[in-house]
């Protein structure tokens, strides 16, 4: 890759980790965040190299918002979610990739932003994990 994009982490195939890869949709890639202390934390991450929504074309974007919706609607079923979060920021990362955070009735802190809650990270043993990503993987017809 050449451009802005060859010196992007997420192109450079460094994040996020692959075991925790869960779907291919239209125009992104689907990961279970590392971090479950919030239950089916997923980021969806754009395939190709961009950092602004409006870098997009139009049918382009429209794809990728399609997989949000996709993804946030599997979240919610398969979590029974009360709502889900949706977080694009890019600060860190400059690569658009969405946090859908599913929020359930047993929240800690349902009024906070999941960023705000302190926490001690929950990394899931490997038979959770592949459970956890199977589950969502149903909720997605995949």
């Amino acid at each position: 890759m050449s451009g802005a994009g060859s010196a992007c982490t997420v192109c450079g195939g460094r994040w996020p980790d692959a075991v925790h890869r869960i779907a291919e949709l239209q125009e992104s890639t689907l990961y279970l965040h590392v971090d479950q202390f919030f239950p089916g934390w997923s980021v969806l991450v754009l395939r190709r190299h961009a950092t602004e929504l409006f870098d997009l074309e139009d049918d382009e974007r429209a794809r990728l918002m399609n997989d949000v919706s996709h993804v946030a609607r599997a979240l919610k079923l398969a979590f029974d979610a009360r709502k889900v979060n949706y977080a694009l920021f890019g600060n860190l990362v400059p690569h658009i990739h969405w946090h859908l955070i599913p929020r359930l009735a047993t929240d800690p802190a349902p009024r906070e932003a999941v960023f705000a809650v302190s926490h001690d990270p929950v990394r899931l043993p490997s038979v959770e994990r592949v459970a956890r990503i199977a589950r969502i993987r149903a909720r997605l017809g995949q």
